[in-house]
């Protein structure tokens, strides 16, 4: 039995512990609170994040991290993107030297603009081989439900890739493999923010065309900011791409299109921000993505527009008016 630690046991990490258990797996979920702990191993539910979900028997919880990583084959790592280097850094020692570490987090780090896997080798020293990520269209409380599901495991080495897949795969969640992990991040980074801007279009109350065109364009221009970086074109094609963009901007499940919706309706991010525990990583994602395709030299208008919202330099409507606006002279569809 392969032996999993997941950090930590917000919605998705543990809806991915769902997964883990059911396809046979020993999974110690590490929680910060104490009273989440007790909830998951008394009641076999996350009470706060997702109430009514039985656990499997092989997930348990505690909020020792050292007792959490300690044997494990496989780390899951599920914090939200922005909190990963100071957590990991804490974590690092902990986490066995044979451990192949498995990103959950969809985001691109301020500052640095590194990767999450990059962020992982940085503070690990992890080569490629012992670096993987999951991406793809992975809302929480349908996985949680066991509703059929498809997801992208990506890894620089095709063959922990594949041990990946096989220790994943259940009846109800599908895992595809991959060797292009930065395509599967960027396309995974970017979808928020053009789900925050699908959301900004509902709010305001704008139908389908609107939101059609802004899904388009914003695949449009993740594989430019994908594909400049050195990623298949076809991973942005495929679940890791076209897939969870889909998801995010179509489904009310999506924080970051929730977040974007309450944009449209006049909350600021500050408003939004205190009325929810939940972490839309678009809303931080959106500067660092805007500076990475600066950097790249690519074309960013939705991240621009987002960013501005998301700062308060602009209203939702506003941004509508400005995207379409536009020059025109050197866009193709």
């Amino acid at each position: 039995m392969t032996k999993i630690a997941v950090f930590s046991a917000g919605s998705w990490g543990t809806a991915f512990s769902v997964v883990l258990g059911d396809a046979g797996n020993d999974v110690t979920l590490w929680a910060r609170r104490e009273e989440v702990v007790e909830a998951i191993n008394g009641k076999r539910e996350n009470t706060g994040y997702l109430p009514g979900i039985e656990l499997p028997p092989s997930v348990t919880a505690t909020t020792d991290a050292e007792q959490a990583a300690a044997d494990a084959d496989i780390v899951v790592l599920t914090v939200p993107s922005q909190s990963l280097r100071e957590n990991l850094t804490s974590w690092a020692p902990m986490i066995p030297e044979k451990a192949t570490m498995v990103s959950l987090m969809k985001g691109v780090e301020l500052g640095s603009l590194k990767r999450m896997s990059e962020v992982i080798a940085d503070v690990t020293g992890a080569g490629p081989e012992r670096i993987a990520v999951v991406s793809g269209p992975n809302l929480a409380k349908e996985i949680a439900r066991r509703e059929p599901a498809a997801s992208v495991v990506a890894c620089a080495d095709e063959d922990v890739a594949r041990q990946l897949q096989r220790a994943f795969h259940t009846a109800a969640f599908r895992p595809y493999t991959s060797v292009d992990v930065l395509g599967c991040e960027i396309g995974g980074a970017y979808k928020n923010v053009v789900g925050l801007a699908v959301g900004m279009a509902v709010g305001l109350g704008f139908g389908d065309n609107t939101t059609a065109s802004l899904i388009t364009r914003g695949l449009a221009e993740t594989a430019r900011l994908a594909m400049a970086q050195g990623a298949n074109p076809m991973t942005l094609m495929g679940l890791a791409g076209l897939g969870d963009l889909v998801a995010t901007c179509s489904s009310p499940l999506s924080r970051n299109r929730t977040f974007g919706e309450n944009l449209g309706k006049g909350m600021t991010t500050e408003e939004i921000y205190a009325s929810t525990s939940q972490v839309a990583e678009g809303a931080k994602s959106c500067k660092s993505l805007l500076a990475l395709a600066r950097r790249s030299g690519i074309d960013a208008p939705i991240a621009l527009h987002v960013d501005a919202v998301v700062d308060g330099r602009m209203t939702a409507l506003e941004m509508m008016n400005s995207f379409i606006a536009r020059d025109t002279k050197s866009e193709t569809d």
